[in-house]
């Protein structure tokens, strides 16, 4: 039975990641096609540059809830092997990505892997991430270069606390995706300029 639980639900997990709900919502909300704004692609962040707070934070956690449901079912309710469950995270973000319903030009996926890490038993990986992101939001200037450097900070923390096992591989995985996804935008040299640089330059100037 677990193989049949298994196959249903990363079939289930890539739909619903593959659902492009920040595009449907910048429609039926602001009558805009989100995909003119920004850098052109249908996340979450593009609604918010579309004008509409509201309509973003109910993308944002639409997409991020795109991640938990079937990876907590398949780990919590089921009770399915931990490689099982990565796999069902990783169709997720997979969906989403690279989603059939806009001809494989999906999100940059970075809301749904972070739902999939919530859904997850290993709360340490969603807590390892959040740290990372918010040091690169912090240190570097270039977005791209903030999430590379927020999930490399997550693997070389699962390196040093899991060793060689299924969650590194997982990481890695999603690595993988994230460079798919920023490809153009890490073409772009990072600057180790960012807000505690800046901040702490500052205080050295006021001194």
């Amino acid at each position: 039975m677990e193989t049949f639980y298994f196959v249903w639900l990363v079939v289930l997990a890539f739909w619903l990641g593959a659902c492009p709900f920040s595009l449907w919502l910048g429609k039926w909300l602001l009558g805009k096609d989100i995909r003119k704004y920004g850098d052109g692609n249908p996340g979450a962040t593009n609604v918010f540059r579309a004008g509409g707070r509201k309509a973003y934070a109910l993308a944002m956690l639409l997409d991020i809830g795109k991640g938990i449901p079937f990876v907590a079912l398949a780990s919590h309710y089921f009770g399915l092997p931990l490689f099982m469950v990565l796999a069902i995270g990783l169709s997720a973000i997979l969906g989403h990505a690279f989603t059939p319903i806009l001809h494989f030009d999906g999100g940059k996926a970075l809301a749904v892997m972070g739902g999939v890490m919530l859904g997850l038993p290993q709360l340490d990986m969603f807590l390892a991430t959040v740290v990372f992101m918010l040091l690169g939001f912090l240190l570097i200037d270039v977005d791209a270069w903030r999430v590379m450097f927020g999930t490399t900070g997550t693997l070389l923390y699962l390196v040093v606390t899991r060793g060689v096992s299924l969650e590194p591989l997982f990481m890695l995985c999603v690595i993988a995706i994230l460079v798919a996804k920023h490809f153009d935008d890490l073409k772009i040299r990072p600057r180790f300029k960012g807000k505690l640089i800046t901040w702490l330059r500052e205080r050295k100037a006021s001194n």
